[in-house]
């Protein structure tokens, strides 16, 4: 204990403990101490091609020019196909697993809520229309991830994870925010997944 009390006497100035997601630390980082902000993989890994890179790793010998190069091809290769996996993931759940479950709860709301309205007892469609317009939206963005996933005339290696980083990442981002909200919105025992709930709460 002794000697972790003076390590942090004589150096605890440099433990950060701020919340270094929050828009002021990343504005200090840049403007103020002059470090990168890289927030993807596509920003990041083309670093492994400048010269400061390449003339630190040759300097201390651990990688040549060549296998910087070459690691560079295969980690964005690896990072490309791992996103074109993971969206042709999203894009089969939404159509195959999502989107009948959706269609199937709404078709029983509207006959459960059709079936009352006879027997005179008045009952909202607001869920109703609220899963209608949810399963929309999440349509909607399944075709324009399909679209973007098509796009294949790539200038670069570099180009293509910007096109996955900045297009694709982003409209599977869109496919899940209505899958959220439809997760709350179907009943329990419809919906074919582990819930966010489940899997946090229950073994």
């Amino acid at each position: 204990m002794a000697v972790l009390k003076e390590v942090m006497d004589q150096h605890g100035n440099v433990v950060f403990g701020g919340n270094g997601y929050s828009e002021e630390w990343h504005r200090i980082a840049v403007e103020e101490r002059g470090l990168l902000n890289l927030p993807t993989t596509a920003d990041a890994l083309p670093y492994l091609q400048s010269e400061p890179v390449k003339d630190l790793f040759a300097k201390i010998g651990v990688l040549t020019e060549k296998e910087l190069e070459s690691r560079y091809e295969v980690y964005s290769e690896q990072y490309i196909l791992a996103i074109d996996v993971e969206a042709k993931l999203v894009i089969d759940m939404a159509k195959t697993v999502i989107y009948p479950t959706a269609l199937r709860y709404l078709a029983d709301l509207s006959n459960t809520i059709g079936s009352l309205m006879d027997l005179g007892v008045e009952l909202g469609n607001e869920q109703a229309q609220a899963i209608a317009s949810l399963t929309q939206s999440m349509m909607d963005s399944v075709t324009k991830l399909s679209e973007a996933m098509q796009q294949h005339d790539f200038g670069s290696t570099a180009e293509h994870m910007q096109h996955c980083a900045k297009v694709i990442r982003p409209l599977m981002d869109e496919v899940r925010v209505s899958v959220d909200a439809l997760e709350a919105e179907v009943a329990d025992d419809l919906w074919p997944l582990p819930t966010y709930e489940e899997m946090l709460f229950m073994k």
